[in-house]
């Protein structure tokens, strides 16, 4: 399918906006255009005139499932045979499954132990009786390697989350997708925001958009655990970061790939890309925002684009102009949303944390709650163990407060109790204790 000649990366030559026309074709009688909606919070909040790409609405709710189907499509009749493997975080899964369960073709799919339950079960019920799933490792690039060290020995074809010709030319397809509808709303993008986790979605709409329409620009936001363009970037070529957070576990990719990142590296010739990393809270924040006031469910990968867009220090954008944000999914576990209200509250200066030691006699707690608190001030969390043979005990204190401005006037009153006050910070190893 990739066409020749033209740029070149390890395994042949790069996609082109042709290769990504022809991607378009082969997924058309099997998966349905995905709407393109104003956001009317998005654009208040930002001065411009913001669109959602939803990803979240295709059969398997992202749009992993374009690279996936577009690959094996192309498989001959002896490599269906032999059947075909993967690794995934869980959306790249879910659309291997999908086009395996289509085509009659066999799928051993191996998944991180950190990909959420509700992921796992949904391969399983994509894929049915042609597909067996395999927990393998603690991040995406252990279940790589379990994927690699499998084809080898069965002879199936590897494919690959991202880092691939075909995979690259079918996630463009939702570049191509945005543009078309876009001209039928009668408006001009300015702008396309990207998740980046490997980087397949990015090197495809950078390609489609450097042919197509150049003038676009590209904002590339990956979480801020997880940076793994900006470093290979900064390198020059692809290299390992040194750890990844894996709550955005659809973008927690150790290393992005070396077919996406010579096809990044060709069309930014071209097209004009920034990148920005993204902290997890924000992503909670905007993940919160999209459930309660658009009612889009939207996994942490999904909310990642919307969320870079309320950065600050992006360039700026001339006001009103068209910028498009691509939820590229919506597979979250309904219960990981405790921990994302507590990351979006720590994020936001609403919740704090803090070691205070009290004295251990009566009322020490009660004088606490009289004098320090604020009356808006809330405590959600009290670890405390007494201790006969001390004066004095440690105890952990959660306090949520009704307005960030409130913190400063907690800080005076505690200084002011003579109780010794220790803050916890999101970046303290303790801070792992409860969140």
């Amino acid at each position: 399918m990739i066409s020749a000649p033209g740029p070149t990366a390890p395994g042949g030559p790069l996609p082109t906006a042709a290769d990504i026309d022809v991607a378009a074709a082969l997924l058309a009688p099997v998966l349905p255009v995905t709407p393109l909606q104003r956001s009317a919070r998005l654009s208040a909040l930002t001065g411009y005139d913001v669109w959602l790409k939803r990803e979240d609405l295709t059969a398997v709710r992202s749009y992993k499932v374009r690279g996936a189907y577009t690959v094996i499509a192309g498989l001959d009749e002896a490599a269906r045979a032999r059947g075909v493997t993967c690794a995934s975080a869980g959306n790249h899964a879910q659309g291997v499954a999908y086009a395996c369960a289509s085509a009659g073709v066999h799928a051993t799919i191996f998944l991180p132990r950190t990909t959420p339950r509700q992921k796992r079960d949904r391969v399983a019920a994509l894929g049915g009786d042609v597909v067996d799933v395999v927990i393998a490792g603690e991040a995406y690039d252990d279940a790589a390697s379990a994927a690699a060290e499998f084809a080898a020995a069965s002879g199936a074809t590897v494919v690959p989350a991202f880092d691939h010709p075909g995979t690259v030319a079918g996630q463009g397809t939702v570049a191509a997708e945005i543009l078309a509808q876009a001209a039928e709303a009668g408006v001009t993008p300015a702008a396309v925001v990207i998740p980046v986790g490997g980087a397949g979605l990015l090197a495809g709409t950078l390609t489609y958009l450097a042919e197509r329409a150049p003038d676009v620009r590209v904002i590339a936001g990956e979480p801020a655990g997880a940076a793994s363009l900006a470093a290979a970037l900064a390198a020059g070529e692809p290299v390992d970061l040194p750890g990844v957070d894996p709550f955005v576990d659809g973008a927690a990719v150790r290393r992005i790939g070396a077919v996406t990142y010579a096809a990044v590296a060709a069309a930014r010739r071209t097209v004009a890309l920034e990148t920005a990393a993204v902290p997890e809270g924000l992503i909670c924040v905007e993940m919160l925002d999209l459930y309660q006031s658009d009612g889009i469910i939207a996994e942490p990968a999904g909310a990642l684009s919307s969320a870079t867009l309320r950065l600050d220090g992006l360039a700026p954008l001339a006001p009103g102009s068209t910028v498009v944000c691509v939820v590229s999914g919506g597979n979250n576990d309904v219960s990981r949303y405790a921990d994302v209200v507590e990351r979006a509250l720590v994020h936001e200066g609403l919740k704090h944390y803090f070691l205070v030691e009290f004295p251990q006699e009566p009322g020490a707690l009660r004088r606490f709650l009289d004098e320090v608190l604020g009356p808006d001030d809330d405590i959600t969390l009290f670890e405390y163990t007494k201790r006969n043979n001390r004066e004095t005990g440690p105890a952990l204190v959660g306090v949520e407060m009704a307005h960030r401005d409130d913190l400063p006037g907690l800080l005076v009153r505690m200084e002011a109790s003579n109780l010794r006050v220790q803050s916890v910070p999101p970046d303290s190893p303790l801070f792992g204790f409860v969140l």
